[in-house]
């Protein structure tokens, strides 16, 4: 059944900040169909989606009155702006290209009545009418048909954090604050920047829970073997015990569970790689979080914490199953890609034992945290704070307990940073002294789990980089490949690994350590 949200007295502003709003979760696919009298801001309101999706407020878009149908293709996808008022026919809508324009991006139509009941079935209508105020305000009826009537509940609820008083100081109509969206990573969570008058206010995290993908293992998902997180509610319980421990993490100013939105502290946008293409000194960055660490040792990882707003959480335990699981993404999808065909079964079978017994010692190391993406994309530089709280975190949700050595090696071979050797030595030894005084700590066994852990780790990477550029069609990431085969040559030269040596090179020798050639790169 169709969902359907009103919402009273909306100003012109408002209007504008509804747009930005679809804009913000809107997907290839989606249509919104816009309907009311003339002059009731359907074309206000289109031209507000486009500009939010184009990043440019003062882009010109023309109304589409005579041309019908105007395009726009912007960073996130392209744009169909259309306006029915004159078509001829119902009939001529095919020739206007919806199909195909919903196939590329998005499609706003004005006038949608024109074409009675030829519009796809899932689909948001916006009916705009005046409310007959002497403010000039008006009166929003939104319908979600098809696959948006949940998402309508759920944009509504979205907009409810935001302006009804969740910590942005916004009003109960979906506030007054700007919503941009951020341009993420690979991951499946969308954020966007809230900012009143110009100035940066919160960051608003959308993560709906994600649907299990295919079982792949004893009939589990990826996700359940990797132990990856599924909501939000894993972020909300870490986020205050690293909080606890001393790290700087988001405050969490008000929280959605149910709908997966939270509502976050600004920590900017001072990442650790923009920090180095800007002159900051990397020794200086990377010190500072390897100090970090030091200071995280000294917390305990728990199996279970509390999750504020209800329910508690589980801490996985990073196991054998996790640590084989992530490693063979590299037989799974970089072999292919290079290939063309699958790894042969003997050769998957002596890649999977020669790992085995590395991961059975790993697994038996004392439980520390594992934060797991501890590295320059999810470390923000604070230079305004003191000692170990400027190093911003962020991206923690998937964080396990295990050997302590996989944040640093995460932190010092890090995928998208080139980090000198002489650096992670430096920084490695930095480590170790910190914590020396750790009761059980023992410097050889923490050696082999760094390399261990970043022969892994980088393994798993190159398999990743290679299923986005394949599946996903994320092709940029094969540029890092080279750098991670230069952190494995590193990682495998420990004596404990020379058997694992010896098979990479045999299968993936030095062709085989560049981009992909069969993958291509954009």
């Amino acid at each position: 059944m169709p969902a359907t949200h009103v919402i009273e007295a909306v100003t012109e502003s408002q209007l504008l900040r509804l747009g930005e709003a679809l804009a913000f979760i809107a997907r290839r696919g989606d249509l919104f169909a816009l309907s009311g009298e003339l002059g009731a801001g359907k074309t206000t309101l289109a031209r507000a989606v486009i500009r939010a999706l184009s990043g440019d407020k003062d882009e010109e878009i023309p109304s589409p009155t005579f041309t019908l149908v105007q395009t726009y293709a912007t960073p996130r996808m392209q744009v169909a702006h259309f306006d029915l008022y004159r078509l001829g026919a119902a009939a001529e809508l095919e020739e206007l290209g919806l199909d195909l324009a919903l196939k590329n991006g998005i499609a706003l139509i004005e006038w949608p009545e024109r074409v009675g009941d030829l519009l796809p079935g899932d689909r948001l209508e916006i009916r705009i009418d005046d409310d007959g105020s002497s403010g000039a305000t008006r009166r929003l009826t939104l319908t979600g048909h098809g696959d948006w009537a949940a998402r309508l509940d759920r944009f509504m609820a979205m907009r409810n954090l935001i302006g009804g008083g969740g910590g942005a100081n916004g009003s109960g109509n979906g506030g007054d604050c700007e919503l941009r969206y951020l341009q993420g990573d690979a991951s499946v969570r969308r954020y966007g920047r809230l900012l009143r008058h110009g100035t940066p206010d919160a960051i608003l995290m959308d993560w709906p829970r994600q649907p299990d993908g295919p079982p792949i293992r004893n009939g589990l998902p990826y996700s359940r073997l990797a132990h990856l997180a599924e909501d939000v509610r894993p972020f909300v319980a870490v986020a205050d015990a690293l909080a606890a421990a001393g790290l700087t993490v988001p405050r969490i100013r008000a929280r959605d569970l149910d709908n997966g939105f939270l509502l976050l502290d600004d920590l900017g946008d001072r990442v650790f790689g923009r920090e180095i293409v800007d002159g900051t000194n990397q020794a200086t960055l990377w010190q500072a979080a390897t100090d970090a660490l030091v200071a995280l040792s000294r917390a305990p990882a728990p199996q279970t914490l509390p999750v504020a707003g209800g329910g508690e959480h589980r801490v996985s335990a990073y196991d054998v199953g996790a640590m084989a699981i992530e490693a063979e993404l590299i037989t799974d999808w970089y072999w292919p890609a290079l290939r063309g065909d699958q790894l042969p079964a003997d050769d998957r079978m002596t890649f999977s034992a020669l790992w085995s017994d590395i991961f059975t010692d790993l697994a038996k190391m004392p439980a520390a945290w594992v934060l797991r993406d501890y590295h320059s994309p999810n470390l923000l530089w604070l230079p305004e704070r003191e000692g170990i709280a400027r190093v911003g975190v962020i991206d923690f949700q998937d964080a396990m307990r295990g050997p302590a050595a996989y944040d640093l090696v995460s932190l010092l071979q890090d995928a998208r940073v080139d980090v000198a050797p002489e650096l992670e030595a430096e920084l490695f030894e930095r480590y170790c002294a910190g914590v020396a005084a750790n009761p059980g700590f023992d410097r050889d066994a923490f050696a082999f789990a760094y390399a261990a852990l970043g022969a892994q780790r980088n393994t798993k990477i190159v398999g990743i980089f290679a299923r986005l550029a394949k599946r996903d069609g994320k092709p940029q990431y094969l540029h890092h490949i080279p750098r991670l085969w230069r952190y494995l040559d590193r990682d495998l030269a420990h004596p404990r690994l020379a058997p694992l040596k010896r098979w990479y090179d045999a299968h993936f020798p030095a062709d085989a350590r560049a981009i992909p050639a069969a993958i291509p790169v954009v």
